[in-house]
């Protein structure tokens, strides 16, 4: 199992999908349609901010302030989504409104919708991935798509409901698709 299948298994958890359907007003199968497609673009773009050593120590800083172990789906009725927005506007950057507004196109939603709930899910994303940062570097071994340095996530709280999501062999072995690339990059400026 890698990072994409865990963060992808506890947020898009049924209990999850619903805290963010019952904050925008959304239906649930809309909002599993918009994570299905955000949450690994969104992965994809925190990789390419972390492959440069300032962008990852960056990206360190804003993970040690999101670490919040609540189930995902408390962490998303929790939502700070000013600060959600802070987190979308980093990742995406200039990419921003262009991703908003591809991401309306595939869901037929409106760009004011994917921002609010991109807005909601940052925060617990970014806990995801700082627990997984974390327990990588607690093995103190490199990042692979599955083994033990992700291996004790799928038992803890904020990956409790993991569900078995299916991904296509070449997005698996993908590491920048997969989050692999992305932990061996904090874990390199960590050092």
């Amino acid at each position: 199992m890698n990072l994409l299948q865990l963060l992808m298994g506890a947020m898009t958890s049924q209990s999850s999908v619903g805290s963010v359907s019952g904050k925008t007003g959304l239906s649930n199968k809309q909002v599993q349609q918009l994570m299905l497609l955000a949450i690994p673009l969104l992965l994809k773009y925190m990789t390419k901010n972390a492959s440069s050593g300032n962008g990852a120590q960056s990206l360190l800083g804003a993970l040690a302030q999101h670490t919040d172990q609540k189930n995902m789906d408390k962490q998303i009725d929790d939502a700070d989504e000013e600060d959600g927005s802070k987190i979308i506007s980093h990742i995406l950057g200039s990419s921003q409104n262009k991703v908003t507004q591809d991401l309306s196109v595939q869901t037929g939603l409106k760009p004011d919708q994917i921002s609010k709930v991109l807005a909601i899910l940052a925060p617990a994303m970014m806990s995801g991935v700082s627990q997984a940062a974390s327990s990588a570097s607690a093995s103190n071994e490199p990042a692979r798509p599955a083994g033990p340095s992700l291996s004790g996530l799928m038992g803890s709280g904020i990956f409790g409901s993991l569900l078995g999501l299916g991904k296509k062999e070449k997005e698996d072995d993908d590491p920048e698709f997969n989050g692999t690339a992305l932990l061996q990059a904090l874990l390199g400026a960590k050092k």
